[in-house]
């Protein structure tokens, strides 16, 4: 594990929990939360970002621990993979109240720290789990496939350019959307394939 990604990632982690220009904040002080920052390997090659942390998330301070991480968990078994070889994070660090949708003041302020996530451990694929972590994604690298809808992009490899050299972007349906709907999990087990040949290389 590198030393400055662990530091950098630190210093990240200590400015999202002093964050009081965030609406967020006084929610987190008063539910007696964590900030969920990320976790997993500072070298993975692939990184997933949802887009806001959930109850567990925030009360256990890490992401993807509640009903969607189990579903994450077993799609990542479905290709090999364990939770320790990728890296997991969120475009929002805080939880909203009532698991509402993240609002674009609240992305739009913690963006920074998920460009400098990216910055640090310079994934060759971003997965992104939800169509507001892809909208966020193609409109960072200012893709193409901007404005298109998750339901025509989900598993498809998309080329981009990041500052340390050429990725790939796959969209992927959230794992909380498949909890209730079987038939959506078996399309997120099929999108998931996409990925297998990046943990291959």
């Amino acid at each position: 594990m590198s030393s400055d990604r662990e530091k950098d990632l630190e210093q990240i982690e200590s400015e999202v929990q002093d964050l009081q220009a965030s609406p967020l904040y006084q929610y987190r002080l008063e539910s007696n939360y964590h900030p969920v920052i990320g976790e997993g390997d500072l070298h993975a090659k692939i990184m997933f970002i949802g887009e806001a942390p959930g109850k567990q998330e925030a009360k256990t301070g890490r992401p993807f621990v509640g009903a969607a991480g189990r579903t994450l968990d077993r799609l990542l078994a479905s290709i090999g993979v364990e939770r320790e070889q990728v890296y997991i994070t969120n475009i929002v660090k805080d939880r909203p109240p009532e698991n509402r949708d993240p609002r674009k003041d609240e992305i739009e302020l913690y963006a920074s720290f998920l460009r400098r996530q990216i910055e640090i451990i310079q994934p060759r694929v971003i997965a992104t789990l939800g169509r507001f972590s892809m909208d966020f994604i193609l409109d960072h690298f200012n893709m193409p496939e901007q404005g298109k809808r998750i339901g025509e992009l989900h598993g498809q490899p998309l080329k981009a350019k990041a500052s340390y050299g050429e990725i790939v972007v796959v969209p992927l349906y959230h794992p909380a959307a498949a909890i209730y709907n079987d038939q959506l999990l078996d399309t997120m087990e099929r999108d998931f394939q996409v990925l297998k040949q990046f943990v291959e290389e």
